[in-house]
């Protein structure tokens, strides 16, 4: 790059985020109640799934006379008919407000609540997923995950307490830290990008995956699990400001249609998306490689993925070769951005890569 175009700004809009963040461990069983006062909730339902209940009942039980109840029926992916059931459960508790304690599951949950009913939302992740940050929302019905944007969906207050985090099995700590760096990845080459949007993408996946083998290695080490869920704010800021691309339209197809796990279908397909977009996204391959340590990201993430004993194929989270071609034709039939044209064949090219769980670093440098 010559001085004159080291000197070049790109064009770009940038809209901030009305979230208030609350991050300091111990927050959990404080901050809520605080930030339930600030935002003037007297009755507030909290929402989880039966693996966070015990984080979910002693932030219910901080919450005092402001719990209007625990409801623990999250699942994977939001099922319509569990958010329908929830929007009843809010109702007759007489709900002004609802505290999402989890990862997506949860958040997802609280976000449906909060688009049928225009509840306030106060989120405590209890994973990396990163749609805390987000006014994304989305809902499975009939096999199919539709998803959206809405400002009624985005948390008033999130508050990121990583001692919540300590008790997030290394296994699972490591694939939803690959959920944010595919945040923070596909945002360097979002449509919607932005100066600010780079730079908080960059140091996002130096810190997850920086953070992440200490995390393995030692599980209850509260300096990593910090910078771990510092990194996952700035991914899932990254998510909040742009618009995702094949990478996350491939994960919403395996999970809504084929009921894959969310974050270890992101720690899968992620290298074999960059991959394919390389060619077209220098630039992000460039400050991924920073970010990394190395001269080929997606070979990076995906030898990383395989030495913290992550899944690295398709096929070890249940999906058959059949599914591939239904998948790649519903990947392809959905127009959304991505710096490189999808076809169906295309989308099969990945997704066969992925399914069998081969390094891609060919891909990669071709």
């Amino acid at each position: 790059m010559n001085s004159t175009n080291a000197m070049n700004v790109p064009d770009f809009s940038f809209e901030s985020r009305p979230i208030r963040v609350v991050f300091r461990p111990g927050a959990a069983t404080t901050a809520p109640a605080d930030e339930a006062g600030r935002l003037g909730l007297r009755r507030l339902l909290v929402v989880c799934g039966r693996q966070g209940a015990h984080a979910a009942r002693a932030v219910a039980d901080s919450l005092g006379s402001l719990c209007a109840g625990l409801h623990s029926e999250a699942r994977m992916h939001v099922p319509v008919e569990i958010a329908d059931r929830t929007v009843e459960v809010a109702h007759a508790a007489g709900a002004d407000g609802c505290v999402a304690v989890g990862g997506g599951s949860a958040i997802g949950l609280g976000k449906a609540i909060a688009l049928r009913m225009g509840l306030p939302l106060i989120a405590v992740p209890t994973t990396y997923a990163g749609s805390e940050m987000t006014s994304v929302w989305g809902v499975t019905e009939h096999g199919v995950k539709r998803t959206g944007r809405d400002r009624a969906v985005l948390p008033r207050s999130v508050v990121y307490d990583p001692e919540l985090t300590l008790s997030l099995p290394p296994a699972l700590s490591v694939t939803s830290g690959f959920n944010a760096v595919a945040h923070a990845a596909e945002a360097l080459y979002a449509p919607d990008t932005s100066p600010l949007v780079t730079l908080m993408a960059e140091e996002g996946v130096r810190a997850m995956t920086s953070a992440l083998p200490r995390v393995a290695a030692d599980p209850e080490a509260i300096g990593p699990r910090s910078r771990a869920l510092y990194g996952a704010w700035l991914c899932g800021s990254c998510l909040g400001a742009t618009t995702m691309g094949l990478h996350h339209k491939l994960c919403h197809v395996l999970g809504g249609t084929f009921d894959l796990p969310h974050a270890e279908t992101h720690t899968v397909v992620l290298p074999h998306a960059l991959a394919y977009n390389a060619p077209a996204v220098p630039e992000a391959i460039t400050a991924l490689n920073r970010a990394l340590d190395t001269d080929n990201a997606p070979h990076a993430l995906w030898e990383l993925a395989g030495r913290l004993g992550a899944p690295r194929s398709l096929a070890e989270l249940g999906l058959t070769d059949d599914d591939l071609t239904v998948a790649s034709g519903q990947t392809a039939a959905e127009a959304y951005p991505n710096p490189r044209t999808v076809t169906m064949g295309g989308a099969l090219e990945v997704l066969r890569a992925a399914y069998q769980g081969q390094s891609p670093r060919a891909e990669a440098l071709a």
